[in-house]
């Protein structure tokens, strides 16, 4: 039991290190040399899917719940989906991703977070994954509505983050109704 609750500590811990990064990456700074280009919103929207495609692909393989399992492809589809989409835009408008410093630490926590899921089996896969879904869905959403799409200057670039998160809501939607059950 004090093991069970020391991860539930330790994954809470991660998961508010992860939002918070973000919204403290993103915030403004008022320094306006150090303001999100639409290259830079381009490359946290790239890696953000790929974030989420990545551990999807784990929780097929590792899990053994039908409804874990069930979302885990729905990340991998739809968040591919986004990506190809992100990157027809931008090659098309001729705008490079930038990586900047949200999207490294968003990469670190990426992978820290997927040797821990490559841990586990079982219940305690589960809950991780899902309790992860959960956390990182709202922090996307948020960062989405606060600050990439206010920050976005081209408006083919804006329009498709707000096509997005219908999808992104759905997802948040469906991962708090398994983390329920869990």
């Amino acid at each position: 039991m004090r093991i069970k609750n020391s991860m539930k500590i330790i994954s809470f811990l991660v998961l508010s290190l992860i939002f918070f990064g973000c919204a403290h990456a993103l915030e403004p700074s008022g320094n306006s040399s150090e303001a999100l280009t639409d290259a830079n919103i381009a490359a946290i929207v790239v890696g953000a899917n790929k974030i989420d495609i990545s551990a999807g692909k784990i929780a097929l393989v590792r899990s053994g719940d039908k409804r874990v399992r069930e979302f885990a492809q729905r990340m991998v589809t739809d968040h591919q989906s986004v990506l190809d989409s992100a990157v027809k835009l931008v090659t098309r408008l001729g705008v490079t991703p930038q990586n900047n410093e949200l999207v490294h630490s968003l990469s670190k926590q990426s992978v820290e977070h997927e040797a821990r899921l490559n841990s586990m089996t079982g219940r305690e896969f589960n809950k991780l994954y899902i309790d992860h879904e959960v956390s990182y869905h709202k922090a996307v959403i948020g960062v989405i509505k606060k600050q990439l799409i206010p920050g976005t200057n081209n408006q083919e670039l804006k329009e498709m983050l707000v096509s997005v998160l219908p999808a992104f809501d759905a997802h948040l939607a469906h991962c708090k109704e398994i983390q329920a059950s869990l």
